[in-house]
Protein backbone atom coordinates (compact mmCIF):
# COMPACT_ATOMS: atom_id res chain seq x y z
CA UNK A 1 0.00 0.00 0.00
CA UNK A 2 1.38 3.14 -0.91
CA UNK A 3 2.00 5.60 1.73
CA UNK A 4 0.22 8.67 1.28
CA UNK A 5 1.14 12.43 2.81
CA UNK A 6 -1.05 12.66 5.81
CA UNK A 7 -1.61 16.30 5.28
CA UNK A 8 -3.49 18.72 2.25
CA UNK A 9 -1.17 21.34 0.62
CA UNK A 10 -3.28 24.61 1.10
CA UNK A 11 -0.41 26.94 -0.09
CA UNK A 12 1.99 27.04 -2.42
CA UNK A 13 5.56 28.88 -2.91
CA UNK A 14 6.28 28.97 -6.78
CA UNK A 15 9.58 27.47 -7.58
CA UNK A 16 11.64 28.75 -10.36
CA UNK A 17 14.58 26.53 -12.11
CA UNK A 18 17.87 28.93 -12.90
CA UNK A 19 19.16 28.19 -16.51
CA UNK A 20 22.41 26.13 -16.61
CA UNK A 21 24.92 29.58 -17.30
CA UNK A 22 23.03 31.19 -14.30
CA UNK A 23 23.87 28.06 -11.93
CA UNK A 24 27.38 28.46 -13.32
CA UNK A 25 27.62 31.64 -12.53
CA UNK A 26 26.16 31.41 -9.30
CA UNK A 27 28.39 28.58 -8.05
CA UNK A 28 31.86 30.43 -8.62
CA UNK A 29 30.40 33.67 -7.17
CA UNK A 30 29.89 31.62 -4.30
CA UNK A 31 33.13 29.87 -4.14
CA UNK A 32 31.64 26.60 -4.95
CA UNK A 33 30.16 26.51 -1.41
CA UNK A 34 26.38 25.65 -1.59
CA UNK A 35 25.87 27.83 1.94
CA UNK A 36 27.01 30.94 0.06
CA UNK A 37 24.15 29.99 -2.68
CA UNK A 38 21.58 32.43 -2.87
CA UNK A 39 18.08 30.94 -2.03
CA UNK A 40 16.24 32.39 -5.11
CA UNK A 41 19.20 30.63 -7.50
CA UNK A 42 18.37 27.13 -6.01
CA UNK A 43 15.96 25.22 -7.49
CA UNK A 44 14.75 22.08 -4.84
CA UNK A 45 16.84 23.18 -1.45
CA UNK A 46 18.40 19.84 0.55
CA UNK A 47 20.95 21.64 2.29
CA UNK A 48 19.30 21.04 5.84
CA UNK A 49 16.41 20.02 7.47
CA UNK A 50 17.09 23.30 9.94
CA UNK A 51 14.13 25.48 10.19
CA UNK A 52 13.07 24.79 6.57
CA UNK A 53 10.22 22.66 7.40
CA UNK A 54 6.32 23.44 6.96
CA UNK A 55 4.61 24.67 9.91
CA UNK A 56 1.03 23.70 10.15
CA UNK A 57 -2.18 25.61 10.21
CA UNK A 58 -2.55 24.98 13.90
CA UNK A 59 1.36 25.99 14.26
CA UNK A 60 0.21 29.37 12.46
CA UNK A 61 -2.49 30.09 14.32
CA UNK A 62 -0.29 29.27 17.59
CA UNK A 63 1.60 32.37 16.47
CA UNK A 64 -1.05 34.34 16.60
CA UNK A 65 -1.31 33.71 20.59
CA UNK A 66 2.10 34.13 21.35
CA UNK A 67 2.65 36.77 24.37
CA UNK A 68 5.50 39.26 23.87
CA UNK A 69 5.93 39.93 27.50
CA UNK A 70 9.31 40.94 28.24
CA UNK A 71 9.53 38.75 31.73
CA UNK A 72 7.21 35.33 32.59
CA UNK A 73 5.54 35.11 29.36
CA UNK A 74 2.77 33.06 29.31
CA UNK A 75 3.90 31.32 25.82
CA UNK A 76 7.04 30.34 27.40
CA UNK A 77 4.73 28.15 30.20
CA UNK A 78 3.20 26.66 26.80
CA UNK A 79 6.39 25.47 25.71
CA UNK A 80 7.65 24.29 28.96
CA UNK A 81 4.12 22.48 29.37
CA UNK A 82 5.01 20.66 26.12
CA UNK A 83 8.45 19.60 27.12
CA UNK A 84 7.24 18.19 30.36
CA UNK A 85 4.35 16.17 28.43
CA UNK A 86 6.59 15.15 25.46
CA UNK A 87 10.33 14.58 26.78
CA UNK A 88 9.28 14.39 30.66
CA UNK A 89 12.41 16.78 31.99
CA UNK A 90 10.73 19.70 34.51
CA UNK A 91 12.70 22.37 33.63
CA UNK A 92 13.07 24.48 30.47
CA UNK A 93 15.60 26.69 29.05
CA UNK A 94 14.88 28.41 25.80
CA UNK A 95 17.35 29.54 23.68
CA UNK A 96 17.35 31.29 20.25
CA UNK A 97 18.24 28.09 18.26
CA UNK A 98 20.10 24.28 19.46
CA UNK A 99 23.80 26.12 19.58
CA UNK A 100 22.92 27.90 21.60
CA UNK A 101 21.55 25.26 24.41
CA UNK A 102 25.29 23.75 23.76
CA UNK A 103 26.60 26.56 24.54
CA UNK A 104 25.51 27.40 27.73
CA UNK A 105 25.54 23.06 28.41
CA UNK A 106 29.13 23.41 27.83
CA UNK A 107 30.08 26.54 29.75
CA UNK A 108 27.93 25.03 32.72
CA UNK A 109 29.20 21.81 32.67
CA UNK A 110 32.96 21.72 31.45
CA UNK A 111 36.09 22.18 33.04
CA UNK A 112 39.12 23.17 31.47
CA UNK A 113 40.60 19.83 30.35
CA UNK A 114 37.72 17.30 31.03
CA UNK A 115 36.96 14.61 28.70
CA UNK A 116 33.68 14.58 26.66
CA UNK A 117 32.75 11.53 25.24
CA UNK A 118 30.11 11.00 22.89
CA UNK A 119 28.57 8.68 19.64
CA UNK A 120 30.68 11.12 16.92
CA UNK A 121 31.45 14.67 17.03
CA UNK A 122 28.59 17.14 15.51
CA UNK A 123 30.24 20.42 14.11
CA UNK A 124 28.63 23.16 16.47
CA UNK A 125 28.63 20.92 19.52
CA UNK A 126 32.43 19.92 19.60
CA UNK A 127 32.87 23.56 19.01
CA UNK A 128 31.13 24.76 22.01
CA UNK A 129 32.69 22.09 23.91
CA UNK A 130 36.46 22.79 22.37
CA UNK A 131 35.56 25.97 23.19
CA UNK A 132 34.85 25.30 27.00
CA UNK A 133 38.15 23.82 27.30
CA UNK A 134 36.99 20.16 26.73
CA UNK A 135 38.44 17.58 24.93
CA UNK A 136 36.23 15.30 22.68
CA UNK A 137 36.35 12.13 22.19
CA UNK A 138 34.25 9.28 20.03
CA UNK A 139 33.05 6.11 21.64
CA UNK A 140 30.79 5.07 18.89
CA UNK A 141 30.87 2.04 17.52
CA UNK A 142 33.30 1.24 15.14
CA UNK A 143 30.17 0.07 11.90
CA UNK A 144 29.54 4.09 12.48
CA UNK A 145 32.29 4.89 10.40
CA UNK A 146 31.63 2.21 8.08
CA UNK A 147 29.01 3.03 5.23
CA UNK A 148 28.40 0.05 3.86
CA UNK A 149 27.90 -1.56 7.48
CA UNK A 150 24.39 -2.94 7.77
CA UNK A 151 24.17 -2.76 11.75
CA UNK A 152 20.41 -1.23 12.26
CA UNK A 153 22.14 0.82 15.13
CA UNK A 154 25.05 2.54 13.73
CA UNK A 155 24.79 5.32 16.47
CA UNK A 156 24.99 2.99 19.63
CA UNK A 157 27.93 3.74 22.25
CA UNK A 158 31.32 1.39 22.29
CA UNK A 159 30.28 0.76 26.15
CA UNK A 160 34.16 -0.77 26.28
CA UNK A 161 35.35 2.26 24.60
CA UNK A 162 33.75 4.24 26.83
CA UNK A 163 34.28 2.17 30.11
CA UNK A 164 38.18 2.29 29.15
CA UNK A 165 38.25 5.96 28.94
CA UNK A 166 36.35 6.17 32.50
CA UNK A 167 39.40 4.15 33.75
CA UNK A 168 42.02 5.51 32.38
CA UNK A 169 41.09 9.41 32.73
CA UNK A 170 39.02 8.79 36.13
CA UNK A 171 35.31 9.64 36.44
CA UNK A 172 36.10 13.30 38.00
CA UNK A 173 37.85 13.89 34.18
CA UNK A 174 34.81 13.27 32.17
CA UNK A 175 32.66 16.05 31.97
CA UNK A 176 29.50 14.53 30.77
CA UNK A 177 28.70 11.92 28.31
CA UNK A 178 26.66 13.13 25.25
CA UNK A 179 24.43 10.65 23.23
CA UNK A 180 22.86 12.09 19.90
CA UNK A 181 19.46 10.56 18.74
CA UNK A 182 20.00 10.05 15.99
CA UNK A 183 24.09 10.58 15.24
CA UNK A 184 23.82 13.38 11.88
CA UNK A 185 27.46 12.96 10.88
CA UNK A 186 26.71 9.08 10.57
CA UNK A 187 23.92 9.13 8.29
CA UNK A 188 21.20 10.08 10.89
CA UNK A 189 21.85 6.88 12.17
CA UNK A 190 19.83 5.87 15.48
CA UNK A 191 20.76 4.65 18.75
CA UNK A 192 18.76 1.39 20.28
CA UNK A 193 17.07 1.78 23.54
CA UNK A 194 19.09 -1.12 25.03
CA UNK A 195 22.14 0.37 24.32
CA UNK A 196 20.64 3.61 26.50
CA UNK A 197 19.79 1.85 29.05
CA UNK A 198 23.57 0.22 29.17
CA UNK A 199 24.88 3.78 29.00
CA UNK A 200 22.76 4.93 31.55
CA UNK A 201 23.69 1.98 33.70
CA UNK A 202 27.62 3.06 32.87
CA UNK A 203 27.39 6.79 34.11
CA UNK A 204 24.93 5.79 37.32
CA UNK A 205 27.74 3.36 38.27
CA UNK A 206 30.62 6.15 38.10
CA UNK A 207 28.16 9.63 38.96
CA UNK A 208 28.73 10.86 35.67
CA UNK A 209 26.22 12.94 34.05
CA UNK A 210 24.47 11.18 31.00
CA UNK A 211 23.17 14.04 28.25
CA UNK A 212 21.34 14.12 24.76
CA UNK A 213 21.49 15.72 21.83
CA UNK A 214 17.69 15.33 21.11
CA UNK A 215 17.67 17.33 17.78
CA UNK A 216 16.24 14.21 16.07
CA UNK A 217 14.55 11.80 18.48
CA UNK A 218 11.99 11.38 17.25
CA UNK A 219 13.06 9.80 14.04
CA UNK A 220 15.21 7.75 16.72
CA UNK A 221 12.08 6.82 18.32
CA UNK A 222 10.77 5.59 15.23
CA UNK A 223 13.69 3.35 14.19
CA UNK A 224 13.49 1.65 17.57
CA UNK A 225 9.89 1.33 16.90
CA UNK A 226 10.47 -0.82 13.42
CA UNK A 227 14.01 -2.17 14.29
CA UNK A 228 14.12 -3.14 18.08
CA UNK A 229 12.51 -6.37 19.68
CA UNK A 230 9.38 -5.25 21.74
CA UNK A 231 8.28 -1.65 20.55
CA UNK A 232 6.94 -2.52 17.40
CA UNK A 233 3.27 -2.03 18.79
CA UNK A 234 4.11 1.04 21.06
CA UNK A 235 3.17 4.76 19.91
CA UNK A 236 6.41 6.78 18.86
CA UNK A 237 5.31 9.14 22.09
CA UNK A 238 6.05 6.61 24.36
CA UNK A 239 8.77 5.01 23.12
CA UNK A 240 10.39 8.82 23.06
CA UNK A 241 9.43 9.49 26.44
CA UNK A 242 11.04 6.14 27.54
CA UNK A 243 14.68 7.29 25.69
CA UNK A 244 14.58 10.97 27.43
CA UNK A 245 13.99 9.22 30.82
CA UNK A 246 17.57 7.48 30.94
CA UNK A 247 19.00 11.30 30.38
CA UNK A 248 20.04 14.05 32.90
CA UNK A 249 18.68 16.60 29.80
CA UNK A 250 18.99 17.35 26.52
CA UNK A 251 19.98 19.90 23.99
CA UNK A 252 17.47 20.20 21.21
CA UNK A 253 17.17 22.71 17.66
CA UNK A 254 13.70 23.34 17.71
CA UNK A 255 14.10 23.99 13.99
CA UNK A 256 14.68 19.63 13.20
CA UNK A 257 11.81 17.46 14.88
CA UNK A 258 9.55 20.76 16.44
CA UNK A 259 8.87 21.63 12.70
CA UNK A 260 9.54 25.17 13.23
CA UNK A 261 11.74 28.02 11.92
CA UNK A 262 13.82 29.44 14.68
CA UNK A 263 14.45 28.32 18.14
CA UNK A 264 15.38 25.71 20.59
CA UNK A 265 16.20 25.05 24.56
CA UNK A 266 17.83 23.00 27.10
CA UNK A 267 15.60 21.11 29.14
CA UNK A 268 17.05 19.19 32.32
CA UNK A 269 15.90 18.25 35.72
CA UNK A 270 18.44 19.25 38.41
CA UNK A 271 17.81 23.06 40.13
CA UNK A 272 21.23 23.47 40.67
CA UNK A 273 22.23 22.80 36.85
CA UNK A 274 18.78 25.23 36.08
CA UNK A 275 20.33 27.87 38.38
CA UNK A 276 23.57 28.04 36.41
CA UNK A 277 21.75 27.79 33.27
CA UNK A 278 19.44 30.77 33.85
CA UNK A 279 22.47 32.93 34.77
CA UNK A 280 24.14 32.49 31.44
CA UNK A 281 20.91 32.26 29.00
CA UNK A 282 20.45 35.95 30.36
CA UNK A 283 24.24 36.87 29.46
CA UNK A 284 24.04 34.86 25.83
CA UNK A 285 20.61 35.17 25.04
CA UNK A 286 18.01 37.26 26.77
CA UNK A 287 15.65 36.24 30.20
CA UNK A 288 15.13 32.87 31.05
CA UNK A 289 11.40 32.88 30.40
CA UNK A 290 12.04 34.00 26.37
CA UNK A 291 15.79 32.97 25.66
CA UNK A 292 16.36 35.00 22.85
CA UNK A 293 12.97 34.06 21.01
CA UNK A 294 9.53 35.86 20.46
CA UNK A 295 6.82 34.48 22.19
CA UNK A 296 5.31 33.52 19.15
CA UNK A 297 8.10 31.23 18.34
CA UNK A 298 7.80 29.55 21.51
CA UNK A 299 3.88 28.87 20.83
CA UNK A 300 4.98 27.48 17.19
CA UNK A 301 7.36 25.20 18.89
CA UNK A 302 5.11 24.00 21.78
CA UNK A 303 2.16 23.05 19.07
CA UNK A 304 5.37 21.46 16.77
CA UNK A 305 6.25 19.21 19.97
CA UNK A 306 2.90 17.70 20.43
CA UNK A 307 2.69 17.43 16.23
CA UNK A 308 5.94 15.77 16.09
CA UNK A 309 5.07 12.94 17.83
CA UNK A 310 2.16 11.78 15.69
CA UNK A 311 2.97 8.04 14.28
CA UNK A 312 1.46 9.04 10.63
CA UNK A 313 3.74 12.23 10.38
CA UNK A 314 6.66 10.59 11.31
CA UNK A 315 6.26 7.51 9.33
CA UNK A 316 5.50 9.57 5.99
CA UNK A 317 8.77 11.69 7.27
CA UNK A 318 10.98 8.56 7.33
CA UNK A 319 9.27 6.78 4.33
CA UNK A 320 10.12 9.91 2.35
CA UNK A 321 13.76 10.09 2.82
CA UNK A 322 14.06 6.27 2.46
CA UNK A 323 12.08 6.54 -1.27
CA UNK A 324 14.94 8.56 -2.22
CA UNK A 325 17.65 6.62 -0.99
CA UNK A 326 16.28 3.37 -2.22
CA UNK A 327 16.24 5.10 -6.26
CA UNK A 328 20.34 6.03 -5.59
CA UNK A 329 20.79 2.77 -3.85
CA UNK A 330 19.06 0.29 -6.90
CA UNK A 331 20.61 2.52 -9.60
CA UNK A 332 24.36 1.65 -7.84
CA UNK A 333 24.56 5.13 -6.43
CA UNK A 334 27.56 4.54 -3.39
CA UNK A 335 25.31 5.66 -0.36
CA UNK A 336 25.26 5.29 3.67
CA UNK A 337 23.73 2.10 5.06
CA UNK A 338 20.84 1.61 6.46
CA UNK A 339 19.30 4.90 5.09
CA UNK A 340 18.61 7.34 7.87
CA UNK A 341 15.92 9.40 9.12
CA UNK A 342 16.35 13.02 7.96
CA UNK A 343 18.81 12.32 4.60
CA UNK A 344 20.18 10.50 2.51
CA UNK A 345 24.06 11.00 2.65
CA UNK A 346 26.19 9.75 -0.89
CA UNK A 347 29.41 8.69 -0.23
CA UNK A 348 31.69 10.80 -2.12
CA UNK A 349 34.79 8.90 -1.30
CA UNK A 350 33.41 5.85 -3.31
CA UNK A 351 31.52 8.18 -6.04
CA UNK A 352 34.75 10.13 -6.89
CA UNK A 353 37.36 7.41 -6.14
CA UNK A 354 39.98 9.74 -8.34
CA UNK A 355 40.12 12.32 -5.83
CA UNK A 356 42.38 12.63 -2.86
CA UNK A 357 40.27 13.52 0.52
CA UNK A 358 42.57 16.73 0.91
CA UNK A 359 40.89 17.72 -2.63
CA UNK A 360 37.53 17.91 -0.80
CA UNK A 361 35.10 15.14 -3.36
CA UNK A 362 32.25 15.93 -1.05
CA UNK A 363 32.79 19.46 -1.45
CA UNK A 364 33.37 19.42 -4.97
CA UNK A 365 30.39 17.07 -5.56
CA UNK A 366 27.84 19.45 -3.82
CA UNK A 367 28.90 21.90 -5.95
CA UNK A 368 28.67 19.58 -8.82
CA UNK A 369 25.07 19.13 -8.12
CA UNK A 370 24.09 22.38 -8.02
CA UNK A 371 25.41 22.70 -11.27
CA UNK A 372 24.13 19.81 -12.91
CA UNK A 373 20.36 20.62 -11.68
CA UNK A 374 19.89 23.67 -9.26
CA UNK A 375 19.82 20.97 -6.39
CA UNK A 376 21.48 22.20 -3.27
CA UNK A 377 23.21 19.69 -0.95
CA UNK A 378 25.96 20.15 1.66
CA UNK A 379 29.67 18.49 2.56
CA UNK A 380 29.87 16.29 5.05
CA UNK A 381 33.23 15.65 5.12
CA UNK A 382 36.63 16.77 5.89
CA UNK A 383 35.68 20.33 5.43
CA UNK A 384 33.14 19.74 8.17
CA UNK A 385 35.48 17.89 9.88
CA UNK A 386 38.12 20.85 10.21
CA UNK A 387 41.48 21.46 11.58
CA UNK A 388 42.86 19.54 14.30
CA UNK A 389 43.60 22.43 16.99
CA UNK A 390 46.68 20.85 18.05
CA UNK A 391 48.91 20.17 14.94
CA UNK A 392 46.69 22.48 12.33
CA UNK A 393 46.29 19.35 10.47
CA UNK A 394 43.48 18.77 8.50
CA UNK A 395 41.13 16.56 10.28
CA UNK A 396 40.71 13.44 7.81
CA UNK A 397 37.33 11.72 8.64
CA UNK A 398 36.43 8.22 7.58
CA UNK A 399 33.34 9.06 5.97
CA UNK A 400 33.33 12.24 3.32
CA UNK A 401 29.57 12.33 2.22
CA UNK A 402 27.64 15.04 0.46
CA UNK A 403 24.34 14.64 2.59
CA UNK A 404 21.00 15.70 0.49
CA UNK A 405 18.66 16.35 3.41
CA UNK A 406 14.74 16.18 3.39
CA UNK A 407 12.60 19.52 5.04
CA UNK A 408 9.89 18.40 6.26
CA UNK A 409 6.44 18.58 5.27
CA UNK A 410 7.56 20.62 1.81
CA UNK A 411 8.66 18.53 -1.07
CA UNK A 412 7.07 15.58 -2.65
CA UNK A 413 8.36 12.59 -4.40
CA UNK A 414 8.44 14.04 -7.24
CA UNK A 415 10.73 16.74 -6.69
CA UNK A 416 12.82 13.78 -4.95
CA UNK A 417 12.44 11.73 -8.74
CA UNK A 418 14.40 15.03 -10.16
CA UNK A 419 17.06 14.81 -7.44
CA UNK A 420 17.70 11.05 -7.87
CA UNK A 421 17.66 11.29 -11.72
CA UNK A 422 20.53 14.59 -11.21
CA UNK A 423 22.51 12.51 -8.90
CA UNK A 424 22.72 9.41 -11.19
CA UNK A 425 23.27 11.72 -14.23
CA UNK A 426 26.18 12.88 -12.22
CA UNK A 427 27.48 9.30 -11.20
CA UNK A 428 27.55 8.19 -14.80
CA UNK A 429 30.17 10.72 -15.06
CA UNK A 430 31.71 11.23 -12.62
CA UNK A 431 35.06 10.98 -13.96
CA UNK A 432 35.05 14.52 -14.66
CA UNK A 433 33.94 15.91 -11.47
CA UNK A 434 37.60 17.71 -10.30
CA UNK A 435 39.02 18.62 -7.20
CA UNK A 436 38.85 22.13 -5.30
CA UNK A 437 41.58 23.87 -3.39
CA UNK A 438 40.46 25.78 -0.45
CA UNK A 439 40.90 30.05 -1.31
CA UNK A 440 39.38 31.00 2.22
CA UNK A 441 39.14 29.14 5.31
CA UNK A 442 37.61 31.00 8.58
CA UNK A 443 39.28 29.71 11.72
CA UNK A 444 36.13 27.69 13.50
CA UNK A 445 33.11 26.10 11.57
CA UNK A 446 34.60 26.66 8.08
CA UNK A 447 32.01 24.56 6.31
CA UNK A 448 29.65 27.46 6.63
CA UNK A 449 31.34 29.91 4.79
CA UNK A 450 34.99 28.76 3.22
CA UNK A 451 35.59 29.64 -0.14
CA UNK A 452 36.90 27.27 -3.00
CA UNK A 453 38.14 27.43 -6.26
CA UNK A 454 38.65 24.66 -8.86
CA UNK A 455 41.80 22.78 -9.01
CA UNK A 456 44.21 23.43 -12.14
CA UNK A 457 43.46 27.25 -12.36
CA UNK A 458 46.18 29.47 -10.59
CA UNK A 459 45.14 31.02 -7.78
CA UNK A 460 43.39 34.56 -7.10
Amino acid sequence: MTLAEPYRIKSVEPLRVPTRAEREEAIERAGHNTFLLRSDEVFIDLLTDSGTSAMSDRQWAALMRGDEAYSGSRSFYRLEEAVREVYGFRYTVPTHQGRGAEHILAQIAIKDGQYVPGNMYFTTTRAHQELAGGVFTDVVIDEAHDPTAQHPFKGNVDLDKLAALIDREGAANIAYVNVAVTVNMAGGQPVSMANLRAVRDLCARHGILLWCDATRCVENAYFIKEREEGHADRPVAEILREMMSYFDGCTMSGKKDALVNIGGFLALNDETLLQRARELVVLFEGMPTYGGLAGRDMEAMAQGIYEMVDDAYIAHRIHQVRYLGERLRLAGVPIVEPIGGHAVFVDAARFLPHLDQEQFPAQALAAALYTDSGVRSMERGIVSAGRDPKTSRNRRPRLELVRLTVPRRVYTDRHLDVVADSVQHLYARRDAVGGLRMTYEPPTLRFFTARFEPLGRPSD
